[in-house]
């Protein structure tokens, strides 16, 4: 693959750049303690991916309502009715989730040679609040505010295209979730870049599961980095 081809390089955020399932976990676990409910770390994963999409598939409602949608479903089907401020908690972690390890150093790499952007999930607040721990300034920003639309719907990819002025084949997009990301990004004809997070663990932990091929599969950020610079 020629990457130095590429003008845009595309990433999901959360999931891809942050780790949210960390953030998920520990915003939901002090949640079920107070109500007596024990469940591990890739049920309550299992449980966010089940009720986050269908959240996400009707009219657009702001992210920090399909979060509190998301808490109101983990009540319902543990057995309690979580309070206002319990509601709300799962959307106020999103400011401290924590990035992984390798992205900032990746991205200020990769920034070197290429355009970067972000397609996220998010609403513009909540991403405001990520931006600083990512260590780049951003060439383009599509949230699911922005266009009304949550992945995997086409309408990010489509606006990145839009507002970039590029041609499909000259953006390259990499993410964790094949539902959210690999697959609609090959259904409009971008490259994809597979960055499985969960390499090595069974399931699909807080995305739904999905089958995809993406172009080229990667564990990290920092062998995307690796051959990026070997070409």
């Amino acid at each position: 693959m020629a990457f130095p081809s590429f003008r845009l390089l595309t990433f999901d955020c959360y999931g891809t750049l942050v780790d949210w399932e960390t953030g998920i976990v520990e915003a939901l676990r002090p949640l079920l303690a107070r109500h007596g409910v024990e469940r591990s770390d890739e049920e309550i994963l299992a449980l966010h991916a089940r009720l986050e999409a269908p959240a996400q598939a009707g009219l657009w409602l702001p992210y920090r309502e399909v979060l509190g949608r998301v808490v109101e479903g983990v009540g319902r089907e543990l057995g309690f009715d979580p309070t206002t401020a319990e509601r709300a908690a799962l959307a106020d972690s999103v400011a401290e989730w924590p990035v992984f390890p390798d992205t900032a150093e990746a991205l200020r790499r990769l920034g070197l040679r290429h355009r970067l952007g972000v397609l996220s999930n998010v609403d513009d607040d909540l991403f405001a609040a990520t931006a600083p721990k990512l260590g780049v300034e951003l060439d383009l920003l599509v949230t699911a505010e922005q266009v009304r639309s949550y992945k995997p719907g086409h309408a990010h990819f489509e606006e990145a295209l839009r507002r970039s002025k590029l041609r499909v084949e000259d953006v390259l997009h990499a993410a964790q979730s094949l539902f959210h990301d690999i697959v609609p990004a090959r259904a409009l004809g971008f490259t994809t870049v597979w960055v499985n997070r969960r390499a090595g663990r069974p399931g699909s932990g807080a995305t739904p599961s999905a089958s995809g091929l993406p172009d080229v599969e990667v564990p990290d950020l920092a062998t995307l980095v690796t051959l990026l610079e070997e070409e």
